[in-house]
């Protein structure tokens, strides 16, 4: 095997980015605290019952990934407190502060300077699933076909709440709905893996947009979209059968367990 093969076939660095600066404002009224730390299991795993970012962190853990940065606002101190350096996870965490409030994709690219020239895995801190290996084949996926990104796509039971995913016969992504009041699509994503080109898109994406109070908050799917309609090779592979649980609002965090934190 010549040396230009062996390198071809050596897994890259992943490193992984979470998103955990938001308000919870469809929590309000459960009391102080943030979201991030609510205790809770898949229905599918009751047994699996921890502060719900620890099951994404495991399952980046269990994917190789041994560095993760944590993106933060000022008042979210008890999520530092509680995971500390990340070595109970066996992991190395890093923590960011958000610099601007304008959405999910602008407390992503606050990385940016550390995500550079490397594979990214972006996971959501407020999520639990049925599956613990959502991971390993998105890289599989990626280190066969070359993707800039590939998303884990999962069963969708409320399409109303999530970005609903078209595909084609390959699996490149051709279509983000972004909560759609109606659609005959089947699946969302809920993980993703990308290599520097996207993140390099991103960045710069979003040095384009001009966000204001009166505009809708960005949305990663709507980079995704921009990254779709820029001939990017965006690509998706179904990861589990079992639609995730988002806990972001009362009904879903009782779907997903009861109000009592994980301290």
């Amino acid at each position: 095997m010549s040396e230009a093969q062996s390198a071809s076939t050596e897994q890259p660095e992943i490193v992984g980015v979470v998103p955990m600066a938001g308000h919870a404002t469809r929590l309000k009224g459960l009391g102080g605290g943030s979201k991030e730390l609510l205790a809770a299991a898949h229905p599918q795993a009751p047994q699996d019952r921890a502060p719900v970012c620890e099951h994404l962190l495991r399952a980046l853990r269990l994917a190789g990934v041994r560095e993760a940065y944590l993106v933060i606002r000022d008042g979210k101190w008890d999520i530092p407190a509680h995971l500390g350096d990340g070595s109970r996870l066996d992991l190395h965490l890093a923590y960011l502060m958000m610099a601007h409030p304008w959405g999910t994709p602008y407390s992503i690219d606050q990385a940016y300077a550390f995500l550079r020239g490397r594979h990214v895995a972006l996971g959501f801190p407020d999520m639990c699933f049925a599956d613990s290996d959502i991971f390993p084949p998105l890289l599989r996926h990626q280190q066969h076909s070359g993707a800039d990104l590939v998303l884990g796509l999962f069963p969708a039971d409320r399409p109303a709440k999530v970005d609903m995913v078209r595909t084609d016969e390959n699996g490149r992504l051709r279509e983000i709905l972004i909560k759609p009041a109606r659609t005959d699509l089947r699946q969302t994503w809920g993980v993703a893996l990308w290599t520097p080109r996207f993140s390099d898109f991103m960045h710069a994406f979003l040095a384009t947009q001009q966000p204001h109070a009166s505009a809708r908050e960005l949305h990663v799917g709507d980079v995704i979209s921009a990254g779709i309609t820029a001939g990017l090779d965006l690509q998706a592979v179904t990861v589990s059968q079992h639609p995730f649980v988002d806990i972001g609002t009362l009904d879903d965090l009782a779907r997903a367990g009861d109000l009592d934190r994980g301290r």
